[in-house]
């Protein structure tokens, strides 16, 4: 099948699919995958839906994108999926399903790649007479952090003052609603949420220029 055609099919399927559509089949496999978590081999699971400088460098490349979708504590995939569902049918109902999913997708590898810069910089930082208690090398993110990330401040850069409703009662400032999504996340660091936003941020510059 040529690529032209290739390219055909994708924009017919997303045009037979809703932005509500592709947002409730991304939390589908999130749950899917925590579910997982509860039955499948643990070290399975770590080798293929966990982000590290270990998996990366055995050649698990899939883990880049696989480990947004992995959740082990309940809370995490909670708080994950309802900033996903809140932000991410806003964002698809105003540019599309597959600019969504794109960014979702975008997210989950920006994420990942600045989560293993971070342990790249304290790998060698240890061999420089920094010893760590744990090999960075080993330390494995997961989580879909950096993907939703990315959604909500896109939606925030687009409309810094719009109001969501906190259990679709309580008005809440839209910029607010990031810090309560993000409280307790201590499953993924810090520098997988500053790839989501790196990723916003591009994106943000992109939809200025009118090149979404």
């Amino acid at each position: 099948m040529s690529k032209s055609k290739c390219a055909c099919n994708r924009r017919s399927w997303f045009r037979r699919v809703s932005e509500g559509e592709v947002v409730l089949g991304l939390i589908i496999a999130n749950v899917a995958v925590f579910m997982l978590w509860k039955i499948a081999d643990v070290s399975f699971m770590a080798k293929n839906f966990t982000i590290s400088l270990d998996n990366f460098t055995s050649g698990r490349l899939h883990t880049l994108i696989t480990c947004a979708f992995s959740h082990i504590d309940a809370g995490h995939v909670t708080s994950n999926m309802v900033g996903l569902y809140v932000f991410g049918k806003h964002i698809g109902r105003i540019f599309g399903p597959e600019f969504f999913l794109k960014l979702y997708l975008a997210g989950a590898v920006g994420g990942s790649v600045f989560f293993l810069v971070h342990k790249a910089y304290l790998a060698a930082s240890s061999k420089g007479g920094q010893p760590m208690k744990m090999d960075p090398s080993k330390i494995q993110g997961l989580g879909a952090s950096g993907a939703v990330t990315a959604i909500m401040l896109l939606d925030i850069f687009l409309f810094p003052k719009s109001t969501i409703y906190l259990e679709f009662i309580v008005p809440v400032p839209a910029i607010l609603m990031v810090s309560l999504f993000h409280q307790g996340d201590q499953r993924i660091s810090g520098s997988a949420h500053l790839g989501g936003a790196a990723v916003a941020a591009i994106a943000w510059a992109r939809i200025r220029k009118g090149r979404f």
